[in-house]
Formats: structure tokens, C-alpha cells, sequence
């Protein structure tokens, strides 16, 4: 099975945080490819501001068009309807895909909310990235102690891994404290957002009329 990575969320809108995490991610743990995957609507996120799917979809395009390395799927905004990653994961997995997702701490530290979270550490691998006021929780604070028994530390993969091979790495990247809700309230008010993200993205937003206050 061919090896990917795969940073999934709102993108709501993507930014340069997302883009330097994928990177550095794909190029730490020797990925060809790290794929962005927006999601239709996020289980864990009721967004009165959410861009259209198609929308947040076509900046992704745009923000990730440069980078060979980058790669869009729209597997969940045409599957549509709430995103659950387990279902995501079992269709890469039938593609020929063995998927190594991108989380941040944030979610992480959540697992136990996601659906089926246990089947997921089954299915897939998982890179944990730190996020800006959030601090990372190991596996046995993340979740329950049964689960957590089943891997150990692995000083070759240096990752937690389990008996069926599947990996949990913790993985420092670089801080860049953007927040996509930091850059619609900027927008809002009528602030710059230049810098936070592709001059693209913002070309796109600005035309769409996005996030302003009657957009």
C-alpha cells in the first residue's frame, strides 16, 4: 500500500500554519506526498462562518498549486454530510492507501470524541503537531489505559507503535501562531491579512466577498 499523509479540517480558510505543518511533516517522516483534505461539514465544529465545501475547497487549490508535493482530495465534500474520519480512512485503505494523519494537539487531546477513535489507531498511523496553547498530551493522558498498553515506544520509528505496526509520532514543527478564526475577525474589521497566507487565498476571498460581515 502506497504511503500518504493526510492533513484533513475546515481550511475555513486554509493558511501558511497548515501549509509549513504539511511540509514539514511530509518531509520528516519521508512522505512523496501530503494530501489536504477539506472536510464537507466537521463533526466537532458547528461554524455559523463555514465558506461553502466548494469554496474552502478551491482555496485549498490555490494555496497548495506551487508545492508538487502537495496534493487535494475532495473524497469528503463528495461524500458530503458530516466528515468522520473512520469512514475516510477505510475508503483510502480500499484505494491501496495507507494513511498517516495529521492532527494537532488540540484534537488530539480529543481523540476519545472521535468516532470509533479505538478502530482508528488500528487503521491508521497518526503524526501529533503541537498547536499554539495547547499542550500535547502522551498516549496514556490521550486515552483510556487499556488502549494505551497496547503500543510502546519504538526507538527506531522514534514513535509509539502497536502490534499490528501502526504508529503514533510526536513531531515538533514550527510555531506559527495563525488562526483561521483570527483571520476572518481581521477581516472583518476591515484588517490586513496579507502574510497569513497566499496572496492567492486572499485574492480569492477578497472576490468571493468572504467572512466580511454581509458576505
Amino acid at each position: 500500500m502506497e504511503r500518504i499523509a493526510i492533513l484533513g479540517g475546515t481550511f475555513n480558510p486554509v493558511h501558511y500554519g497548515h501549509l509549513r505543518c504539511a511540509e514539514e511533516v511530509r518531509e520528516s517522516l519521508g512522505f512523496k506526498k501530503a494530501f489536504f483534505m477539506p472536510v464537507s461539514l466537521s463533526p466537532h465544529k458547528e461554524d455559523l462562518e463555514l465558506a461553502s465545501a466548494g469554496d474552502r475547497l478551491e482555496m485549498v487549490r490555490l494555496a497548495t498549486a506551487a508545492n508538487p508535493a502537495f496534493g487535494v482530495s475532495d473524497a469528503e465534500v463528495k461524500r458530503g454530510g458530516r466528515s468522520y474520519t473512520i469512514d475516510t480512512v477505510r475508503e483510502l485503505k480500499k484505494d491501496g492507501f495507507s494513511p498517516t494523519l495529521i492532527v494537532g494537539s488540540d484534537s488530539f487531546n480529543d481523540i476519545t470524541t472521535w468516532c470509533e477513535y479505538e478502530e482508528l489507531f488500528n487503521e491508521a498511523d497518526f503524526a501529533v503537531v503541537p498547536r499554539p496553547g495547547h499542550g500535547v498530551k502522551k498516549m496514556a493522558e490521550a486515552v483510556p489505559v487499556e488502549l494505551a498498553k497496547r503500543f510502546w515506544y519504538d526507538t527506531e520509528y522514534a514513535a509509539y507503535v502497536n502490534s499490528g505496526g501502526r504508529r503514533v509520532t510526536y513531531m515538533e514543527t514550527t510555531h506559527l501562531d495563525i488562526s483561521s478564526s483570527a483571520i476572518r475577525e481581521r477581516i472583518r474589521k476591515g484588517l490586513s491579512i496579507r502574510y497569513l497566507l497566499p496572496q492567492a487565498v486572499e485574492e480569492f476571498i477578497s472576490a468571493k466577498g468572504l467572512y466580511t460581515r454581509n458576505g
